[in-house]
């Protein structure tokens, strides 16, 4: 009988999640099946899911007239619909979180969006958040904005698990990686245990090449001293920038510095591969799975990208192969005009508005929904 592909990827020592939550996937018993069938070990979610989980069905309805009828406004109300599908998510995972001595079996929740820029208001949700939450197997979501970054820092010296959400380029890794490393070394000059602290720093993939490969194309067209290496660079950047990540990573995590915390009980934050969805249809739709399977990484997939990979992927640790010609392609990026960093901080702009939109949206949905059952409430 064949090997289910997604379930292999865990032997080859990568983590599998799935980026989705909705009230039904718990409920049916499918979340648990997918744990036991394809080797789950956990789960991310974002405004944008969310969104589509509650504003784009009835399943919620009963509790959203509940909570209404009780006088909550409509932001009181989509906090307690969504604490409760990460709580009881969390719950699902809590075996394979024990299995794996606290490394896997994460549900992600993300703090509101619109605080990305807000050093200060991110902490007090952070912590808000997680004593609401009440799971040492669950993150924190915290985009990996400048201002982001002591929150990252703060939150770790507090014990609170983060996912770092948001991330784009290897510059800003970096002051990632030393922010979760100052928190850890502040828990510890304060006497406070770094075992059961944990994080995972999240490189949206795929969206990079969707940016890259239209400037890249308008190069093509336009400049034909530059086309050739405009044109062998399609598809290519988003894959060769994870890469890079991924040695950034295991360079970083390997330094006595770390070593150090490491010896008192802190874990590496593990790189997550996140937005691996294939968003260009002439690419193969497991594209940015097949790439990057390696070692002490996650990869984060919807429901669709995690079916291909069942159907038709063909697992192999390909992350660690060819070392020496990792980053040829941020390189040769440079080399035809297109700066990466400026592409990574547009990124990071449009992604928090990703995020602020339909976090919008799901409120007015749920006055709307309010409205139509005759219940009045606050906005």
């Amino acid at each position: 009988m064949k090997e289910n592909p997604v379930r292999e990827l865990g032997k080859l020592g990568q983590s599998i999640w799935i980026d989705y939550i909705r009230r039904d996937l718990i409920t049916s018993g499918s979340l648990t099946r997918l744990i036991e069938d394809d080797g789950l070990r956990g789960m991310t979610s974002n405004p944008a899911i969310f969104e589509k989980a509650i504003a784009g069905s009835t399943v919620y309805d009963e509790e959203i007239r509940d909570l209404a009828r009780k006088g909550n406004d409509v932001m009181t109300i989509l906090e307690e619909l969504t604490l409760h599908d990460v709580r009881s998510a969390a719950d699902e995972f809590r075996q394979v979180y024990a299995a794996s001595g606290g490394r896997d079996g994460y549900v992600s929740l993300e703090i509101n969006p619109h605080l990305a820029h807000d050093t200060r208001a991110s902490i007090d949700e952070g912590r808000r958040l997680w004593e609401a939450l009440d799971r040492p197997n669950v993150f924190i979501k915290v985009p990996a904005t400048i201002e982001g970054l002591p929150v990252i820092r703060q939150l770790i010296s507090e014990g609170i698990n983060v996912n770092v959400t948001l991330l784009f380029d290897v510059p800003r890794y970096r002051g990632v990686a030393a922010a979760y490393i100052e928190g850890l070394e502040a828990r510890l000059a304060a006497g406070k245990d770094l075992h059961s602290v944990a994080s995972v720093a999240s490189f949206f993939v795929s969206r990079i090449d969707s940016l890259v490969d239209q400037q890249l194309k308008g190069i093509v067209a336009r400049n034909e001293a530059q086309a050739v290496a405009a044109q062998s660079l399609l598809g290519q950047v988003a894959i060769d920038n994870a890469r890079s990540a991924y040695l950034t990573y295991k360079a970083t995590f390997s330094e006595e510095r770390f070593r150090r915390l490491e010896a008192k009980g802190a874990r590496t934050q593990r790189v997550l591969w996140a937005s691996t969805s294939t968003k260009d249809p002439s690419y193969s739709d497991v594209k940015y799975v097949e790439a990057l399977i390696g070692p002490e990484t996650v990869n984060t997939m919807p429901v669709e990208t995690i079916d291909a990979y069942r159907d038709h992927g063909h697992p192999a640790a390909r992350l660690n192969s060819d070392r020496s010609n990792t980053g040829w392609a941020l390189r040769r990026l440079a080399e035809v005009g297109i700066d990466m960093e400026a592409v990574a901080r547009r990124l990071e702009d449009e992604g928090v508005e990703k995020f602020n939109k339909p976090f919008d949206s799901l409120l007015d949905t749920l006055a709307q929904k309010v409205a139509s059952e005759g219940i009045g409430v606050h906005g």
